[in-house]
């Protein structure tokens, strides 16, 4: 399965009170890399919703924390697609230490395929065929890594 791979280094910024990762932030960075692999593979979600009226909506998402991450930590968040059914794709993450691949966190995000051609009445559909190709062919061949 292929792996997409954000590599960040922790800020102060990232940090609660007890001087470790505070844990919203995790989400945000699985988020970040799920979008940067829908960019990459060319289902930029802007796009999608300008020319064909599509999004992905987050319908779930979940994570494990397995070790803190502290400031100025470099971590990889490391993202594939685990599944992909009739309306939905489903993510698995991790985020590791970059210097000794220790796991900090494990995580999942799934999508579904929403019509936005109604804003007003968002509703799941099936994810188009074109785009069910390019999800099924990337899911398999492709690593990079973006810092």
């Amino acid at each position: 399965m292929s792996q997409f791979i954000l590599e960040k280094q922790i800020g102060w910024g990232d940090l609660d009170a007890a001087g470790i990762v505070y844990y919203p932030h995790y989400y945000e960075w699985i988020d970040t890399a799920n979008h940067l692999m829908f960019d990459a593979i060319g289902l930029n979600h802007q796009m999608l919703l300008q020319s064909r009226q599509l999004q992905f909506g987050l319908v779930e998402s979940r994570c494990s924390y397995l070790k803190p991450g502290r400031y100025l930590d470099t971590i990889h968040v490391i993202s594939e697609i685990e599944e992909i059914g009739k309306k939905t794709v489903t993510f698995k993450s991790r985020i590791v230490g970059a210097e000794d691949g220790s796991v900090l966190v494990e995580g999942m995000e799934k999508r579904i395929c929403i019509d936005a051609s109604n804003p007003k009445h968002l509703k799941a559909k099936d994810i188009p065929e074109d785009i069910l190709a390019i999800l099924r062919e990337k899911a398999a061949v492709q690593e990079e890594i973006f810092r």
